[in-house]
Protein backbone atom coordinates (compact mmCIF):
# COMPACT_ATOMS: atom_id res chain seq x y z
CA UNK A 1 0.00 0.00 0.00
CA UNK A 2 1.55 2.73 -1.01
CA UNK A 3 -0.40 5.46 0.48
CA UNK A 4 -4.06 5.54 2.29
CA UNK A 5 -7.06 7.94 2.03
CA UNK A 6 -9.64 8.92 4.70
CA UNK A 7 -12.85 9.42 2.99
CA UNK A 8 -14.69 11.22 5.54
CA UNK A 9 -18.86 10.89 5.87
CA UNK A 10 -20.03 13.06 2.88
CA UNK A 11 -22.67 15.58 3.86
CA UNK A 12 -25.77 14.95 2.28
CA UNK A 13 -27.77 17.79 0.75
CA UNK A 14 -31.24 17.86 -0.64
CA UNK A 15 -30.85 18.25 -4.37
CA UNK A 16 -27.71 16.95 -4.62
CA UNK A 17 -26.68 13.61 -5.56
CA UNK A 18 -22.63 12.66 -4.05
CA UNK A 19 -20.31 10.97 -6.65
CA UNK A 20 -17.39 11.35 -5.07
CA UNK A 21 -15.07 12.72 -2.12
CA UNK A 22 -11.55 12.25 -3.23
CA UNK A 23 -8.24 13.54 -1.01
CA UNK A 24 -9.43 17.80 -1.32
CA UNK A 25 -12.69 17.61 -2.67
CA UNK A 26 -15.91 16.42 -2.73
CA UNK A 27 -18.15 16.10 -5.59
CA UNK A 28 -22.11 16.13 -6.16
CA UNK A 29 -24.33 16.46 -8.81
CA UNK A 30 -27.33 18.60 -8.84
CA UNK A 31 -30.70 18.40 -10.35
CA UNK A 32 -29.84 19.50 -14.10
CA UNK A 33 -27.20 17.33 -14.36
CA UNK A 34 -24.34 19.86 -13.36
CA UNK A 35 -21.38 19.31 -11.26
CA UNK A 36 -21.07 21.16 -7.27
CA UNK A 37 -17.46 20.85 -6.95
CA UNK A 38 -16.84 21.60 -2.88
CA UNK A 39 -13.17 22.27 -1.89
CA UNK A 40 -12.14 21.33 1.85
CA UNK A 41 -9.63 22.06 4.13
CA UNK A 42 -7.96 18.61 3.60
CA UNK A 43 -3.96 17.79 2.89
CA UNK A 44 -2.73 15.28 1.57
CA UNK A 45 1.34 14.38 0.87
CA UNK A 46 3.26 11.37 -0.13
CA UNK A 47 -0.63 10.45 -1.33
CA UNK A 48 -1.59 10.04 2.40
CA UNK A 49 -4.55 12.75 3.23
CA UNK A 50 -3.25 13.80 6.76
CA UNK A 51 -5.47 14.00 9.91
CA UNK A 52 -5.05 17.86 10.47
CA UNK A 53 -6.80 20.21 8.28
CA UNK A 54 -5.29 23.93 6.97
CA UNK A 55 -8.23 26.26 8.27
CA UNK A 56 -9.39 28.44 4.55
CA UNK A 57 -7.19 26.27 2.55
CA UNK A 58 -10.45 25.01 0.39
CA UNK A 59 -11.43 28.97 0.15
CA UNK A 60 -7.76 29.93 -0.99
CA UNK A 61 -7.67 27.17 -3.81
CA UNK A 62 -11.39 28.10 -4.94
CA UNK A 63 -10.68 31.70 -4.97
CA UNK A 64 -7.18 31.74 -6.60
CA UNK A 65 -8.87 29.37 -9.00
CA UNK A 66 -11.47 31.95 -10.40
CA UNK A 67 -8.32 34.05 -10.37
CA UNK A 68 -6.49 32.15 -12.43
CA UNK A 69 -9.60 31.34 -14.70
CA UNK A 70 -10.36 35.45 -15.54
CA UNK A 71 -6.73 35.98 -16.52
CA UNK A 72 -6.94 32.60 -19.09
CA UNK A 73 -10.28 32.78 -20.58
CA UNK A 74 -8.62 33.82 -23.99
CA UNK A 75 -6.61 30.47 -23.83
CA UNK A 76 -8.69 28.24 -22.81
CA UNK A 77 -12.60 28.18 -21.65
CA UNK A 78 -13.07 26.49 -18.24
CA UNK A 79 -15.93 24.22 -16.83
CA UNK A 80 -16.95 27.14 -14.27
CA UNK A 81 -21.23 27.78 -14.70
CA UNK A 82 -21.85 29.88 -11.28
CA UNK A 83 -20.13 30.21 -8.05
CA UNK A 84 -23.46 30.58 -5.91
CA UNK A 85 -24.32 28.17 -3.16
CA UNK A 86 -27.14 25.70 -3.89
CA UNK A 87 -30.27 26.40 -2.35
CA UNK A 88 -29.76 23.38 0.34
CA UNK A 89 -25.80 23.69 0.75
CA UNK A 90 -24.25 24.14 4.32
CA UNK A 91 -23.25 27.74 5.17
CA UNK A 92 -19.45 26.53 5.51
CA UNK A 93 -19.81 25.58 1.82
CA UNK A 94 -19.75 29.43 0.99
CA UNK A 95 -16.60 30.33 -0.77
CA UNK A 96 -15.53 26.54 -1.49
CA UNK A 97 -18.10 25.79 -3.67
CA UNK A 98 -18.42 25.81 -7.48
CA UNK A 99 -20.89 24.34 -9.98
CA UNK A 100 -19.27 23.14 -12.90
CA UNK A 101 -20.29 21.65 -16.27
CA UNK A 102 -19.85 17.91 -16.82
CA UNK A 103 -17.72 17.38 -19.23
CA UNK A 104 -16.12 13.93 -21.31
CA UNK A 105 -12.64 14.25 -18.93
CA UNK A 106 -9.58 13.79 -20.61
CA UNK A 107 -7.73 10.29 -18.56
CA UNK A 108 -4.51 12.46 -18.58
CA UNK A 109 -2.49 14.76 -15.79
CA UNK A 110 -1.03 17.77 -17.89
CA UNK A 111 1.85 18.57 -16.26
CA UNK A 112 4.30 21.51 -17.51
CA UNK A 113 7.38 21.72 -16.08
CA UNK A 114 9.62 25.43 -16.20
CA UNK A 115 12.43 24.31 -13.68
CA UNK A 116 13.61 20.80 -12.89
CA UNK A 117 12.94 19.69 -9.14
CA UNK A 118 10.54 16.68 -7.90
CA UNK A 119 9.89 13.80 -9.72
CA UNK A 120 11.62 15.04 -12.64
CA UNK A 121 14.79 15.57 -11.06
CA UNK A 122 14.90 12.06 -9.75
CA UNK A 123 14.40 10.97 -13.51
CA UNK A 124 16.89 13.33 -14.97
CA UNK A 125 19.85 11.97 -12.25
CA UNK A 126 19.05 8.91 -13.19
CA UNK A 127 18.68 8.96 -17.72
CA UNK A 128 19.11 13.04 -18.28
CA UNK A 129 15.26 12.95 -19.33
CA UNK A 130 12.40 13.79 -18.00
CA UNK A 131 9.39 11.62 -19.50
CA UNK A 132 11.71 10.39 -22.27
CA UNK A 133 12.58 13.85 -23.04
CA UNK A 134 16.47 14.67 -23.60
CA UNK A 135 18.03 17.51 -21.10
CA UNK A 136 21.32 19.03 -21.01
CA UNK A 137 24.17 17.90 -18.84
CA UNK A 138 24.73 19.97 -15.45
CA UNK A 139 21.21 20.67 -14.35
CA UNK A 140 20.94 20.78 -11.06
CA UNK A 141 17.73 21.14 -8.15
CA UNK A 142 16.28 24.12 -9.07
CA UNK A 143 17.63 25.20 -12.38
CA UNK A 144 15.53 26.40 -15.49
CA UNK A 145 14.98 24.53 -18.45
CA UNK A 146 16.24 26.18 -21.30
CA UNK A 147 12.41 26.35 -22.32
CA UNK A 148 9.29 24.64 -20.82
CA UNK A 149 8.40 21.07 -21.41
CA UNK A 150 4.81 18.88 -21.38
CA UNK A 151 5.81 15.92 -19.04
CA UNK A 152 2.31 14.27 -19.04
CA UNK A 153 1.07 11.48 -16.18
CA UNK A 154 -1.48 9.03 -16.10
CA UNK A 155 -4.22 9.21 -13.66
CA UNK A 156 -3.52 7.27 -11.00
CA UNK A 157 -6.31 5.26 -8.49
CA UNK A 158 -7.04 7.35 -5.10
CA UNK A 159 -3.78 5.90 -2.79
CA UNK A 160 -1.23 5.33 -5.68
CA UNK A 161 1.05 7.22 -7.23
CA UNK A 162 0.34 9.51 -10.83
CA UNK A 163 2.73 8.07 -13.63
CA UNK A 164 5.32 10.07 -15.42
CA UNK A 165 4.55 8.54 -19.28
CA UNK A 166 6.39 9.59 -23.02
CA UNK A 167 4.25 12.22 -24.92
CA UNK A 168 4.16 9.12 -27.08
CA UNK A 169 2.27 6.81 -24.51
CA UNK A 170 -0.54 9.89 -24.27
CA UNK A 171 -0.90 9.96 -27.99
CA UNK A 172 -1.18 6.51 -28.22
CA UNK A 173 -4.11 6.63 -25.31
CA UNK A 174 -6.43 9.73 -26.78
CA UNK A 175 -4.88 9.79 -30.27
CA UNK A 176 -2.37 12.13 -32.07
CA UNK A 177 -4.80 14.97 -32.43
CA UNK A 178 -5.91 15.14 -28.72
CA UNK A 179 -2.23 14.90 -27.83
CA UNK A 180 -0.90 17.54 -29.46
CA UNK A 181 -4.08 19.98 -28.31
CA UNK A 182 -3.18 19.12 -24.68
CA UNK A 183 0.52 19.62 -24.77
CA UNK A 184 -0.39 23.16 -26.57
CA UNK A 185 -2.71 24.30 -24.39
CA UNK A 186 -0.81 23.00 -21.76
CA UNK A 187 2.17 25.11 -22.35
CA UNK A 188 0.27 28.23 -23.14
CA UNK A 189 -1.15 28.40 -20.46
CA UNK A 190 2.42 27.80 -18.45
CA UNK A 191 3.52 30.08 -20.28
CA UNK A 192 0.83 32.98 -19.54
CA UNK A 193 0.82 31.70 -15.39
CA UNK A 194 4.56 31.91 -15.07
CA UNK A 195 4.86 35.21 -16.81
CA UNK A 196 2.20 37.07 -14.70
CA UNK A 197 3.71 34.43 -11.42
CA UNK A 198 6.88 36.71 -12.09
CA UNK A 199 6.16 39.90 -12.35
CA UNK A 200 4.44 39.62 -8.77
CA UNK A 201 8.02 37.80 -7.66
CA UNK A 202 7.33 34.29 -8.05
CA UNK A 203 8.68 31.39 -9.60
CA UNK A 204 6.22 29.33 -11.04
CA UNK A 205 8.39 25.93 -11.44
CA UNK A 206 5.75 23.44 -12.33
CA UNK A 207 2.06 22.91 -12.89
CA UNK A 208 -0.71 20.45 -13.61
CA UNK A 209 -4.06 20.83 -15.20
CA UNK A 210 -6.81 18.57 -16.10
CA UNK A 211 -8.69 18.98 -19.38
CA UNK A 212 -12.62 17.63 -20.45
CA UNK A 213 -14.23 18.11 -23.35
CA UNK A 214 -17.80 19.84 -24.44
CA UNK A 215 -20.18 20.30 -26.98
CA UNK A 216 -19.22 23.12 -29.16
CA UNK A 217 -21.69 25.34 -30.66
CA UNK A 218 -19.53 25.52 -33.99
CA UNK A 219 -20.09 21.70 -34.14
CA UNK A 220 -17.63 18.94 -32.01
CA UNK A 221 -15.93 19.52 -29.23
CA UNK A 222 -13.94 22.06 -27.73
CA UNK A 223 -11.02 21.52 -24.67
CA UNK A 224 -11.90 23.09 -21.10
CA UNK A 225 -9.42 23.24 -18.41
CA UNK A 226 -11.41 21.63 -15.61
CA UNK A 227 -10.72 20.85 -11.68
CA UNK A 228 -8.40 23.69 -9.83
CA UNK A 229 -5.86 25.59 -11.79
CA UNK A 230 -2.11 27.25 -10.93
CA UNK A 231 -2.87 26.65 -7.01
CA UNK A 232 -0.50 26.13 -4.09
CA UNK A 233 -1.77 22.55 -4.47
CA UNK A 234 -1.22 21.78 -7.89
CA UNK A 235 1.95 23.76 -8.80
CA UNK A 236 4.97 24.79 -7.10
CA UNK A 237 5.30 28.73 -6.07
CA UNK A 238 8.79 29.83 -5.39
CA UNK A 239 9.90 33.50 -4.22
CA UNK A 240 11.69 34.44 -7.06
CA UNK A 241 14.44 36.69 -4.94
CA UNK A 242 15.40 33.24 -2.91
CA UNK A 243 15.41 31.22 -5.81
CA UNK A 244 19.01 29.59 -6.13
CA UNK A 245 19.22 26.34 -8.14
CA UNK A 246 21.57 23.39 -6.32
CA UNK A 247 19.05 23.52 -3.29
CA UNK A 248 15.70 22.80 -2.06
CA UNK A 249 13.60 25.94 -2.99
CA UNK A 250 11.58 27.55 -0.61
CA UNK A 251 8.24 27.46 -1.19
CA UNK A 252 4.45 28.48 -1.36
CA UNK A 253 3.14 25.39 -1.82
CA UNK A 254 2.88 21.82 0.02
CA UNK A 255 6.57 21.22 0.46
CA UNK A 256 6.41 23.27 3.42
CA UNK A 257 4.10 20.35 4.92
CA UNK A 258 6.10 17.43 2.81
CA UNK A 259 9.70 19.14 4.38
CA UNK A 260 8.34 18.68 8.15
CA UNK A 261 7.17 15.10 7.48
CA UNK A 262 10.45 13.70 5.97
CA UNK A 263 12.35 16.13 8.91
CA UNK A 264 13.66 14.07 12.08
CA UNK A 265 11.01 16.32 14.21
CA UNK A 266 7.94 14.50 12.79
CA UNK A 267 9.28 10.95 13.44
CA UNK A 268 7.30 9.57 10.10
CA UNK A 269 9.19 7.64 7.46
CA UNK A 270 7.48 8.23 4.41
CA UNK A 271 8.32 5.10 2.50
CA UNK A 272 6.77 3.12 5.43
CA UNK A 273 2.96 2.15 6.09
CA UNK A 274 2.55 3.97 8.99
CA UNK A 275 -0.12 6.96 8.92
CA UNK A 276 1.32 10.31 8.71
CA UNK A 277 0.96 11.90 12.18
CA UNK A 278 -0.99 15.03 13.17
CA UNK A 279 0.50 18.45 11.98
CA UNK A 280 1.51 20.32 14.74
CA UNK A 281 0.29 23.78 15.43
CA UNK A 282 3.12 26.07 14.13
CA UNK A 283 3.37 24.03 11.13
CA UNK A 284 -0.65 24.25 10.46
CA UNK A 285 -0.35 28.34 11.09
CA UNK A 286 2.81 28.20 8.99
CA UNK A 287 0.75 26.64 6.43
CA UNK A 288 -2.00 28.42 5.81
CA UNK A 289 -0.06 31.41 6.09
CA UNK A 290 1.81 29.89 2.82
CA UNK A 291 -1.67 29.78 1.16
CA UNK A 292 -3.05 33.11 1.95
CA UNK A 293 0.74 34.64 1.12
CA UNK A 294 0.33 32.80 -2.53
CA UNK A 295 -3.09 34.18 -2.82
CA UNK A 296 -2.43 37.65 -2.48
CA UNK A 297 0.83 38.11 -4.06
CA UNK A 298 -0.59 36.63 -6.95
CA UNK A 299 -3.89 38.59 -7.28
CA UNK A 300 -3.17 41.59 -5.51
CA UNK A 301 -5.52 41.19 -3.30
CA UNK A 302 -6.25 41.29 0.91
CA UNK A 303 -7.40 37.70 1.94
CA UNK A 304 -10.22 37.97 4.47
Amino acid sequence: MSGFVVKPEPQQVPGLVHLHTGKVRDLYQNEAGDLVMVASDRTSAFDWVLPTDIPDKGRVLTQLSLWWFDQLADLVPNHVLSTELPAEAPADWAGRTLVCKSLRMVPVECVARGYLTGSGLAEYRESRTVCGLALPEGLVDGSELPAPIFTPATKAAVGDHDENVSYEEVARQVGAETAAQLRQTTLAVYGRARDIARDRGIVLADTKFEFGFEADPAGGERLVIADEVLTPDSSRFWPAADWEPGRTQQSFDKQFIRNWLTSDASGWNAKSETPPPALPQEVVDASRAKYIEAYERLTGQSWS
